[in-house]
């Protein structure tokens, strides 16, 4: 089944995002849509629609038009193994002790670092992310300091990899829980390809509403790769489930959002001890204040 794109530029976000919501009433109907900011210092923002059908270019000039946007450019992909252009493309991470990799590179695992298998095909959150990488880098800094978690618990996990990282330096209760049914599988998965089944408990739970993240809890450490939005509104939760003294690591943070997530979790019972900037993306380590 043949792909085509259909993408154009345009100077402003709320502009960008208006645009993409228009794209929506298309027809044919886009099967995605993507409003992205250009690195590049323009100031530009991309608008772009992924279509199974040819999109329809008088429908795509008028919008365009109508929104101040340069004419849409139309193309048909070529048809791609994914999974192994990917393989080509992800090249192994590194995050202080941490090497994060595909099967295709197991040649070249270091003998000095701690290796964590994660398929190419089960992308987010391979290590390749800035949001991973920044949680895997915040983890390798605390076990440099000499912290121990026996309790760790790993919230919107996806591929599971950061409690995976934990369960390898430490010993104890282990949990990785996600709102996807899918992705849990996608944990146990990656637990059996790393020889770690039953190292981490699996969970599908929204947050930490879920009868085995409460009866393990306080935690010691508790990461949560996941969204703004969400990591606000489960503030009060996550923290009441860290014990005094005991740190959480936060990510899915756009740098600007990151003031905004700190002043919520420091009203909830923490303090920052360190904040992460990789690219687009902060990763916060927090403290939770110790009972007086």
């Amino acid at each position: 089944m043949p792909t085509f794109t259909a993408l154009t530029t345009l100077t402003g976000k709320s502009q960008a995002e208006a645009l993409g919501e228009a794209m929506e009433s298309l027809t044919p109907e886009p099967t995605g849509i993507g409003v992205f900011e250009l690195e590049d210092g323009s100031g530009l923002w991309e608008v772009g629609g992924y279509f199974t059908e040819t999109p329809d270019d008088t429908a795509l000039a008028l919008l365009a038009a109508v929104h101040g946007a340069q004419p849409f450019v139309v193309s048909e992909l070529p048809e791609t193994d994914w999974v192994a252009h990917v393989r080509r493309e992800l090249s192994p991470v590194e995050a202080g002790r941490f090497f994060v990799y595909g099967s295709h590179d197991s040649d070249k695992v270091p003998a000095d670092r701690i290796p964590l298998l994660i398929e190419a095909s089960m992308a987010f959150g391979t290590g390749h992310h800035g949001t991973t990488l920044g949680c895997l880098r915040a983890l390798d800094g605390l076990i440099e300091q000499g912290f121990t978690a026996a309790r760790v618990a790993d919230i919107g996990c996806g591929t599971a990899v950061l409690a995976m990282a934990a369960a390898r330096v430490w010993q104890g209760d282990f949990l990785a829980s996600d709102i996807d049914a899918v992705a849990v599988e996608v944990a146990e998965a990656n637990l059996k390809a790393n020889g770690m089944e039953g190292a981490v408990t699996c969970l599908e739970a929204a947050g930490f509403d879920h009868d085995e993240l409460a009866a393990h809890a306080p935690y010691d450490l508790i990461f949560a790769n996941i969204l703004k939005g969400p990591l606000v509104a489960l503030a009060p939760d996550l923290v009441a489930h860290l014990r005094p003294g005991g740190y959480a690591i936060l990510s899915g943070i756009l740098n600007e959002q990151a003031d905004d997530v700190i002043a919520v979790y420091a009203q909830a019972g923490t303090n920052l001890v360190d904040r992460g900037v990789i690219g687009d993306w902060t990763t916060l380590l927090l403290r939770k204040i110790d009972a007086i």
